[in-house]
């Protein structure tokens, strides 16, 4: 049976996701990049950028690549799609990614705003979803079978299906930044409470700390 799951999902020692202030210029916010410092030397995230075989090869490349082992859905916020807010003026924007996307699977977009589906290069296929995250969820488990389910983001996003209790695993890459403000992932839920427990936990090549979390 297919997952529901978080994977390097990266936070801030202070507990932000985002930082403040997202925009165009900005879409993790300012300060928000510092982050990922551990996924931008990868050769994952190299390869998923056009650059071959560049980037090391390390613990942090390790999680990287076995994040995108045996996804057969996505699901993410409108936040994550693109900065457009409200109604959606035009079909224009068609995401960060350019023409090819790197998840290569049926991705459903969680908007108050209907919108056709875009069929992108690769076999990504966005979806926008106006009922909620359960038809959102019932919608990429059909159309995942077998494989899991990756939510990418954002912070609100995680935040309804933790609240929900419905992620048998999160994979969070905690890292040495302070944010100080921004879109903050655990404030006021009791993950315990929901269930959850830490089950693994590796040091990064880069100092970023890998922790995993679990449904009991």
């Amino acid at each position: 049976m297919s997952k529901l799951r978080v994977l390097c999902f990266s936070t801030s020692l202070d507990g932000f996701s985002a930082g403040p202030n997202q925009s165009l210029e900005h879409p993790l916010g300012v300060g928000g990049p510092e982050m990922f410092e551990w996924f931008f030397h990868t050769r994952t995230f190299q390869a998923m950028h056009g650059c071959g075989d560049g980037g090391e090869q390390c613990i942090d490349d390790e999680f990287a690549a076995r994040s995108f082992e045996n996804v057969g859905a996505w699901i993410m916020g409108r936040n994550m799609f693109g900065p457009v807010r409200g109604p959606w003026p035009d079909e224009s924007w068609q995401g960060w990614w350019g023409e090819e996307p790197p998840y290569h699977v049926p991705v459903f977009v969680l908007t108050h705003h209907a919108r056709a589906p875009l069929t992108m290069k690769g076999g990504t296929v966005f979806h926008f979803v106006t009922g909620g995250i359960d038809e959102a969820l019932q919608r990429a488990r059909e159309a995942a079978g077998d494989r899991d389910i990756r939510i990418g983001g954002g912070v609100s996003t995680i935040r309804q299906y933790l609240q929900a209790g419905l992620f048998d695993d999160l994979h969070l890459v905690v890292a040495p930044v302070l944010l100080g403000a921004g879109e903050h992932l655990m404030q006021g839920l009791d993950l315990r409470a929901l269930g959850y427990e830490c089950t693994e936990h590796a040091a990064g090549h880069r100092a970023a700390a890998h922790v995993i979390l679990q449904k009991k």
